[in-house]
């Protein structure tokens, strides 16, 4: 099963709050407080999203954290490389020529390409997408046409 770790779906919520108009710069405590994760976790993210680029810090009695850049440039992957690292379905995905079975397998570049897919899909989603609370949400890029129309597969209403 392709599933999200909880650290990136904490990351996905911080940064959505980060994004929301007029959200300023917001302390670690005040995003722990709003969001109901706890503070070390909070700030464990906030700083592999530092790290990053996603988010900038301020030190200081006036510190705190804001968007890197604004919201329509961070997209789903971006969040995912932050705080998993490169998507890779497979090891050959991720680092070519380091399987012990590349040399006889008959998968490994189709499983290239599905992880290619993948990636362009999720680097379609930006975190304007992810926030919305209104519904702009189906504005999402219509996933039937990033992986190529296929029977059976629908595209979110």
């Amino acid at each position: 099963m392709l599933r999200i770790s909880k650290l990136t779906d904490y990351a996905t919520v911080l940064l959505a709050h980060l994004a929301e108009d007029g959200a300023g710069m917001r302390t670690a405590v005040e995003l722990a407080e709003w969001s109901g994760i706890g503070l070390p976790t909070v700030s464990k993210v906030l700083k592999e999203l530092q790290r990053a680029g996603l988010v900038a810090s301020t030190r200081g009695a006036r510190g705190g954290y804001t968007l890197a850049r604004p919201a329509a440039d961070i997209s789903a992957a971006d969040i995912i490389d932050a705080v998993e690292g490169p998507l890779g379905l497979t090891e050959c995905a991720t680092h070519p020529g380091q399987c012990g079975l590349e040399p006889s397998c008959r998968v490994g570049r189709s499983w290239q390409r599905v992880n290619v897919a993948i990636h362009r899909a999720l680097t379609d989603v930006k975190l304007t997408h992810l926030a919305a609370q209104d519904g702009a949400a189906a504005s999402v890029p219509d996933l039937a046409i990033s992986l190529g129309a296929r029977p059976g597969l629908r595209a979110r209403a």
